[in-house]
């Protein structure tokens, strides 16, 4: 299997699978001499890890990431960070009576079309349990913004759509995201989201989601304006994640709609600085950053592990009939919001790196 490995200065591998002993990633391109302990990765990975709440999968994952190596004396080297992530409590029973069967909406029938063989402990390497990886190297590239740039620096993301259900982001508030189970940024729809997802997880169910991501304190600058765009290397980021379906920069789809006057982002120099009256663009034009807040949204399919039985065919292609037991998460978008945090930090520090090298 090939490219498992993202980026281009600041790069990172991931290797494992879902039900094998260890997950983990090297992280590749760090800058030396940055304070860098486990805590600081913990905090990200304590957000994402699974059997948080009643509207998560339940399967226990401590996630406790381990530094092998690139950090001594509680500063980044320069060298390779070696991270692993020990599986406390696969349960590959759960699949021993569908192994046979693909299931619909998971890549098992693609995996096997390509390599002739495939995991069927949990989709192996194709679950989104490699993820966590993501999340460690993420916060490094937080933690590493945040020195480089400056402590103005951070990502935030919210679920702004649950399935049919959407919210007020004029009602964003990131304290707010961290108090609730959805990362919802507005209060007045938790209780209704509460309501919603309990009644999709009893029908067997699962839903949809739609998770927004803000950058500040990003100067203009990064990206190439051709084949190394920031918007399309961040659209490339977010789509690597599993279940995404689509990727908004800005105003992304919906600018289609607007007229030239609305979309355009009107610019104003007040007080010797330059501001711009609006951010359809989200932050992002020519594939530069403008110095604006980033923003990106993408959108994530219901969960394809439901319990409804579903039409299917087995590896002889036989017809048959699936229904899908075990531990999954009745939407997984919730606990996409700090692996989309992770990707949108990875990529804004691997371009911040790229500029400084071509242009001082």
């Amino acid at each position: 299997m090939s490219f498992n490995t993202f980026g281009k200065i600041f790069r990172f591998t991931t290797w494992g699978e879902s039900h094998g002993p260890a997950i983990g990633c090297v992280v590749d391109g760090c800058p030396p001499n940055i304070a860098l302990s486990e805590k600081d990765i913990q905090i990200d990975m304590d957000r994402r890890r699974p059997g948080k709440s009643k509207f998560t999968s339940q399967r226990k994952e401590s996630d406790k990431v381990e530094i092998l190596s690139g950090v001594f004396q509680g500063k980044t080297t320069g060298t390779p960070i070696s991270m692993i992530i020990y599986n406390k409590d696969a349960r590959s029973r759960d699949y021993e009576t569908i192994k046979n069967k693909f299931r619909p909406g998971h890549a098992d029938y693609t995996y096997l079309m390509k390599y002739g063989i495939r995991d069927y402990r949990g989709g192996g390497r194709q679950s989104a349990r490699e993820t966590a990886s993501r999340v460690a190297a993420g916060a490094i590239a937080k933690v590493v913004l945040n020195k480089l740039i400056n402590k103005k620096f951070k990502v935030v993301g919210g679920v702004v759509q649950l399935g049919l259900l959407g919210c007020n982001k004029n009602n964003w508030n990131e304290k707010e995201i961290r108090k609730n189970p959805f990362f919802c940024p507005d209060k007045k729809s938790v209780k209704l989201w509460e309501k919603y997802l309990l009644a999709v997880r009893k029908a067997g169910s699962s839903c949809g989601a739609v998770i927004e991501l803000r950058a500040s304190g990003v100067p203009a600058g990064l990206g190439a304006p051709i084949y190394s765009k920031l918007d399309s290397d961040l659209t490339s980021a977010l789509m690597s994640i599993n279940a995404v379906k689509g990727v908004n920069i800005g105003a992304g789809m919906n600018a289609a709609f607007l007229s030239g006057e609305e979309n355009s982002d009107e610019i104003r120099n007040i007080g010797g600085k330059t501001k711009f009256k609006s951010n359809n663009a989200g932050g992002i034009l020519g594939g530069i950053s403008s110095g604006q807040e980033i923003i990106a949204s993408f959108a994530v399919k219901p969960t394809s592990s439901i319990l409804s039985s579903r039409e299917t065919i087995d590896k002889k292609g036989k017809n048959t009939k699936i229904s899908v037991k075990g531990r999954h998460d009745p939407c997984v978008g919730i606990r996409a919001v700090p692996i989309g945090e992770a990707m949108m930090a990875c990529v804004l520090l691997d371009h911040y790196l790229l500029n400084r090298a071509h242009c001082g």
